[in-house]
Parts: C-alpha cells; structure tokens; sequence
C-alpha cells in the first residue's frame, strides 16, 4: 500500500514532468504562447522565455529538498499569474495549432487552474490538505 509520502513523490514527479515539458516548450516553439499574452502585458517574447525558464527552474527545484517550498509556491504562483493568458486564449478564440481552441478545452482548464495551484503547494510540502499529516509520536 502507498504511504502519504509516496504519493506525494509520485504527485511531485508528475508535476515536475509536466512543467519541465512545459518549460522546454515554451523555449522552443514560443511562438503560440506569445499569441495568448495579453496585450496590457509588456514584452511578451521575453515574458514567455521567463516563463519557461521559471517552469524548468520550480520542476528541478521541487527535487532539492532547500529549494523544495520554494519551487512549489513560485509553481503555484505561476499557476495564478498565467491564468489571464488562458483567459485571453479562450475568450479571443486566439489559434495555438496544437491546443484545441473550443470550451471543451477551455472549461475544464479553468477549473483545473485551481487544483495546478493546491497540486504545486501539496508536493512541495508547504500545504497537506486533504490529506492528514502524520502525527509524530514523541
């Protein structure tokens, strides 16, 4: 049977995995990213290549037990500080080629925002809801 802190490893590795990816691809192909940053957002090629850096630096640093908080809470600051790109994606029907540009995609993306959020908190150890933290016996 998995223990609390397997499952938290595991969540870790997926999440890393997918932020890594996310990283490379925003350093690779930015060329759809920068179409869904919003134009209030001032240089938007260099805000993608941030972006991209920041999601391979918080999916290594989710692996460093110093840096381990602190790449959850950039995680899941990220998670929050993207979310108006997602909105103008959606809302301007904007073409990213590969990503879907329906409600059927849009939809459930909005509201997994939330849970990229509690998911880069939970991994890094920062929160344990729902689950309850083992009690240590002294």
């Amino acid at each position: 049977m998995f223990n609390f802190q397997t499952i938290r490893f595991v969540m870790r590795l997926i999440l890393a995995v997918f932020y890594f990816a996310a990283g490379v691809l925003h350093l690779k192909s930015p060329a759809g990213f920068i179409s869904i940053v919003p134009s209030f957002v001032p240089w938007p090629a260099e805000i993608v290549w941030f972006t991209g850096v920041c999601e391979i630096a918080g999916a290594i640093g989710l692996f460093i037990p110093k840096l381990q908080k602190a790449a959850g809470i950039g995680l899941a600051l990220y998670a929050i500080c993207v979310f108006p790109a997602n909105i103008n994606h959606a809302l301007n029907h904007i073409d990213v080629g590969a990503l879907p540009n329906s409600w059927w995609y849009h939809g459930p993306r909005f509201l997994l925002q939330p849970v990229l959020v509690w998911w880069a908190l939970f991994c890094a150890g920062t929160i344990t809801w729902p689950a309850k933290q083992p009690t240590v016996k002294l």
